[in-house]
């Protein structure tokens, strides 16, 4: 038996009460639907890419995003020039700031990346 007891007003039950140690699992329980639900409106409100946070400081530390981003998926140069079909050289160069990279190099190194051209700007 739970134990509940109920008032009742006009043949009616109105109220209920519970024993202290029901009355502590159902609050929890009910704590865990309201981070549920909580965990849902924010998955929803979702807006798509999160920047890691060492992504993040390499890039404000003056790291090109392209060598931020391969590092933090952990590829080296040559398995992302390979992805890309370009030559190690010139991902070193893009890496390094001696050449900027035409767009379609970027979009081919962002998709190699899992990324938007978007998301390799600075």
């Amino acid at each position: 038996m739970t134990g509940i007891q109920f008032i009742e007003r006009n043949g009616r039950r109105e109220y209920a009460v519970v024993p202290m140690p029901l009355f502590a699992r159902m609050a929890a329980l009910l704590e865990d639907l309201d981070d549920e639900a909580l965990y849902d409106r924010a998955k929803a409100a979702d807006a798509g890419l999160h920047i890691p946070a060492e992504v993040a400081h390499a890039m404000l530390g003056g790291t090109h995003p392209v060598k931020a981003w391969r590092e933090h998926r952990g590829l080296t140069q040559e398995a992302l020039a390979a992805k890309a079909a370009i030559s190690t050289a010139y991902l070193c160069q893009i890496e390094t700031g001696k050449r900027q990279g035409s767009v379609k190099t970027l979009k081919t190194l962002a998709q190699a990346l899992g990324l938007t051209l978007d998301d390799l700007q600075y």
